[in-house]
């Protein structure tokens, strides 16, 4: 099997700090207040209750995102003041507007970097086996690596090196905080997620895989080069093994992968985790499926990331009920 039994990490936005940074999302759940930290409890508690590993995954979008979601109407906050263009939503059909960004200062980036140390720590009182460090898909970490998006002249815009320097200086205080065997991260190097693509996501994504290996984390979970853009498959020359070589702990890939695909990923050792979206969200029982080779749930985009408690969440049926 690709993994029978998978973490499972989870979207978990939070307001930053010193900033009080709001997420772009509406009805998205945080981790950033003492209220929140006891939510998470028994839904922690809950998962484990059913032999499941549990990450919380951390993150901050941005420039992604407008006024009406920060606190006062103030500017969305990036490593520039580049304003992201109208997109499609999720659904194809709705389009989101963003505010212009403000460029954080030079001194206030270690505030921000110490409020993802808070969130790992919140994630930990609440009972969760680990975090993941959202660094992918065009928000705010992602933003600081892609060349395309950092214009700054400090020492975290310019060369590879400093462009890199706030997402391992947010790896490294969260590694202190809660420990190195407790800390993932996502990447897209190779992604052109909400405008942030990069001129050379091969050498991106290799010098991050490298030099997360001074921090001895748990696993880099890398998104496939195909998945350029977030709704379809491209066909790609490129390859995320020489990331998979570099880096010394578990390395996990993801996108549009499927049963078979999964497979021959890690018996070739091409990954040693292959991570579910979509399909693990139609199908609750997924790894039982898998290990069946049962048909699966087909998942229905136009219900992604509805405020909507039930439909396109828990109304996806198990392989019993379905026999």
């Amino acid at each position: 099997m690709a993994a029978k039994h998978p973490p499972i990490p989870l979207l978990t936005p939070y307001k930053m700090g010193n900033f009080n940074l709001s997420h772009r999302y509406p009805n998205t759940p945080g981790i950033w207040t003492k209220e929140q930290v006891e939510a998470w409890k028994p839904i922690v508690d809950a998962v484990h209750a059913k032999c499941g590993i549990f990450f919380c995954q951390i993150w901050h979008v941005g420039r992604v995102s407008n006024q009406e979601f920060q606190p006062n109407g103030q500017a969305p906050i990036s490593c520039t003041d580049k304003p992201l263009l109208p997109q499609l939503r999720a659904n194809g059909i709705d389009v989101a507007e963003f505010a212009t960004p403000r460029r954080l200062r030079t001194d206030e980036i270690p505030h921000v970097v110490n409020d993802f140390r808070i969130a790992a720590r919140n994630a930990m009182e609440a009972g969760f086996d680990g975090v993941e460090i959202h660094g992918a898909h065009g928000y705010l970490i992602d933003q600081f690596m892609k060349d395309e998006v950092n214009d700054r002249t400090d020492q975290y815009g310019g060369s590879l090196e400093n462009r890199c320097r706030f997402a391992l200086e947010v790896v490294e205080a969260v590694v202190n905080e809660i420990g190195a065997d407790k800390v993932g991260i996502r990447l897209s190097p190779y992604a052109n997620y909400c405008q942030a693509g990069d001129s050379n996501p091969g050498a991106l994504g290799l010098y991050m895989a490298e030099s997360l290996n001074r921090y001895g984390i748990l696993y880099c979970h890398m998104i496939e080069p195909r998945m350029k853009t977030m709704r379809e498959i491209v066909e790609c020359p490129h390859s995320l093994l020489p990331m998979r070589k570099v880096f010394n702990g578990t390395f996990i890939v993801a996108g549009g992968y499927d049963r078979e695909e999964g497979n021959k990923a890690v018996a070739d050792n091409y990954s040693d985790l292959v991570a579910y979206g979509r399909v693990f969200l139609a199908n609750p029982d997924l790894p039982k499926r898998f290990e069946l080779d049962a048909p699966l749930n087909r998942y229905n985009r136009d219900t992604f990331y509805t405020t909507d408690s039930v439909i396109g969440y828990t109304d996806y049926p198990f392989l019993e009920s379905t026999a």
